[in-house]
């Protein structure tokens, strides 16, 4: 198998020529410079109204129209017509629970997690609006770790008793942004459906976050079989954009418009769309797969994210093991405790015991160095953080550093010193 050319990738983005360490990019990636290439030259050569017949216009609307087409391609979606594009994951979210309000009976239950409040907010407000139920499906102690309590994530055994005959939409993650911990999507669905079909549910949908999954592996929503998935493209080396997979069936059958009363759009996404998107940024998005694409000699999206994901585990290892051998300091790594495949460079911890350190003030001595990037907080899974025992102050959450794949060894052997200097 072909390895990351490191140098090559970071090349393609000229923010890291600044000497800066980049490790909060679970809170947003760089920017490749051809993707800020393309959106000047949009604003610049095509910033026209879409649809005139006109030529800027036509190009203008061809230009749009690939921002659709890279989003199926990274989603593995069936058609354009199943993209939709917003400001924000949480607002497409927002979007989806109000298109599908007339959809949901009172009693119907919805299942959410207590990751990124973006797959849970909008269904505890739809389900208040329609009395329905809302069901939490915790993240719990992974039984390899019994001696760490903050070793937890979303497992199916915890999961099957929530699912009834009322039943009527799982909303999960494909990936935590605090555990760093890959679900078995396609096994939690397959699993959850075949449940339903044997309690005669009127209908069960799933939406996922990928938010936190796209950086870092293969979406495949055909394969794993969801309905609605999203993720946000300034997480994954694009603009500040996010994107919507909708199932064609869904699309028509289980949600209204959000536009328009004039147009006719019930098998568009413009239905989850109340006003186009910024049309520069759609446009920007293009430049993702082709970047992607260039990483590997084949060309193809599926060896860019296999050498991806190899050369995350690099990064990952040494960083994991350094915490796990500080665990007699008091450090407790919040999720899975081992490097793999199943995990990516997404690493939270906290410092407790006789000598605990508050988060705020480890990330503060990596602020002191002026050009090295973490964070600590609930990084919006304040559920998840607020249920972990023992108790963590959750406004202090987790200490967080996130790596993807132009991050270096180098880099990785930066943070670790700095983590000494904490933790002596």
């Amino acid at each position: 198998m072909a390895t990351l050319d490191i140098s090559t990738a970071r090349s393609a983005f000229r923010a890291l020529n600044s000497g800066c360490l980049f490790a909060d990019n679970a809170g947003g990636s760089q920017c490749l410079f051809d993707v800020v290439s393309r959106i000047s030259d949009y604003l610049i050569n095509t910033n026209v109204q879409l649809g005139a017949d006109y030529f800027v216009s036509v190009n203008s609307t061809n230009r749009v129209a690939s921002g659709s087409e890279a989003a199926r391609e990274l989603f593995n979606a069936d058609s354009v017509d199943e993209i939709a594009y917003g400001s924000s994951s949480t607002m497409l979210v927002e979007n989806l629970s109000r298109a599908m309000e007339a959809d949901i009976q009172a009693g119907e239950e919805i299942i959410i997690t207590g990751e990124h409040e973006s797959n849970a907010g909008p269904w505890k407000r739809l389900a208040a609006r329609k009395g329905a139920v809302i069901k939490l499906w915790p993240a719990t102690q992974l039984p390899e770790y019994p001696n760490n309590p903050y070793a937890v994530g979303l497992q199916l055994d915890t999961l099957k008793p929530l699912i009834t005959s009322k039943t009527r939409l799982i909303a999960f993650t494909a990936c935590s942004n605090i555990l760093g911990s890959l679900i078995p999507v396609e096994e939690i669905v397959k699993t959850a459906r075949a449940l339903a079909t044997e309690l005669g549910v009127r209908k069960l949908e799933f939406c996922l976050d990928c938010v936190a999954y796209a950086p870092h592996r293969q979406m495949d929503v055909r394969k794993w079989d969801v309905d609605y998935c999203y993720f946000s493209f300034y997480k994954v080396y694009g603009p500040h954009a996010s994107v919507m997979y909708v199932r064609a069936s869904s699309l028509t059958g289980s949600l209204t418009s959000l536009g328009h009363h004039f147009l006719d759009i019930d098998t568009k996404p413009y239905k989850l769309q109340p006003g186009g998107p910024g049309y520069e940024l759609v446009y920007g998005c293009t430049g993702v797969p082709p970047y992607l694409r260039s990483l590997t000699p084949s060309g193809s999206l599926e060896d860019a994210w296999a050498v991806i994901a190899a050369h995350e585990q690099t990064l990952l290892e040494p960083l994991l093991a350094y915490l796990r051998g500080k665990a007699d300091r008091g450090v407790r790594i919040v999720g899975e405790e081992k490097a793999g495949l199943g995990r990516v460079p997404t690493v939270s911890f906290v410092v407790v015991g006789e000598r605990a350190i508050r988060s705020p003030d480890v990330v503060s001595v990596f602020d002191k160095k002026g050009n090295v990037g973490i964070r600590y907080g609930h990084f919006y899974a304040y559920t998840l953080v607020d249920m972990l025992e023992p108790k963590v102050d959750v406004n202090d959450g987790v200490v967080r550093i996130s790596l993807v794949h132009y991050n270096t060894v180098e880099e990785v052997q930066r943070i670790v010193k700095i983590l000494d200097e904490v933790l002596a």
